[in-house]
């Protein structure tokens, strides 16, 4: 529906999937929460089960556009679409959840990371669908958050940072750090996530990380900000988004 709003496909039929109770569920097994395609932002944004690790899906799911958009849109919807200026795409790369995918014959499991292949593309073949997001429980003591800076409540992120964060002994035992509308899809670097481990999250290692991400960084020019406001943005965004959940985890 994004897309024909946008002009950029006009089917002769839509498919309604709302009837199909399997999409519509929530479910927990062996320490990954698995759900539906088409459960709902809203749902999403209320899901008690989406805590520690987890929680980041959670606060992006509630900064989605406005109450009548969480209520109707789906985070099966929100995937496929793979806008990576959306809030969903970045928090569940933070999670390193997964996507369930579907055709006639078979199901395969796919890393949300490799999903997601260019601006408004991803890797779902002819005659697949997208059935479920898994999404797993993460490390013991993590907390997940979702920073998110736009001109006005409900607008797309000129600039979003969803993160995960444990610490033991003062010291970060776990990060995975992703930027939101920094270019074709999610930005994540394995090289920021070793710098941050180990450290005590101190600001030098902050602004190193920021810079790292600001450098890899290809985001678009629109009315939104320019591609060097967004790229500016990051560090002290990094800094922002990490020291607020250092205070959540020694709370």
């Amino acid at each position: 529906v994004a897309m024909m709003n946008s002009d950029l496909v006009a089917p002769s039929t839509l498919v309604g999937l709302r009837g199909i109770g399997g999409l519509c569920d929530v479910t927990e097994a062996d320490g990954v929460l698995r759900i539906g395609a088409m459960v709902t932002h809203a749902q999403v944004g209320e899901e008690s089960r989406l805590k520690g690790a987890r929680r980041v899906v959670r606060e992006a799911a509630r900064q989605i556009a406005h109450p009548a958009v969480r209520n109707r849109g789906t985070i099966g919807g929100a995937v496929c679409h793979a806008d990576p200026q959306a809030d969903l795409p970045g928090a569940l790369v933070a999670a390193g959840a997964s996507v369930e995918i579907a055709n006639a014959d078979a199901v395969r499991t796919v890393p949300i990371g490799e999903f997601f292949v260019d601006y408004l593309e991803s890797s779902l073949e002819q005659g697949e669908m997208l059935t479920a997001v898994m999404v797993p429980e993460g490390p013991a003591g993590a907390f997940g958050s979702h920073l998110k800076f736009s001109r006005t409540d409900g607008d797309y992120a000129i600039v979003s940072i969803s993160s995960v964060v444990a610490m033991q002994a003062g010291a970060c035992s776990h990060a995975r750090i992703v930027v939101g509308s920094a270019g074709p899809v999610p930005l994540h670097l394995d090289e920021v996530d070793a710098l941050l481990t180990g450290s005590g999250l101190d600001d030098e290692v902050l602004q190193r990380a920021g810079d790292l991400l600001a450098a890899a960084a290809d985001p678009v020019d629109d009315v939104r900000g320019s591609s060097d406001y967004r790229r500016m943005l990051i560090p002290g965004l990094l800094k922002r988004a990490v020291g607020a959940a250092r205070e959540r985890i020694d709370g």
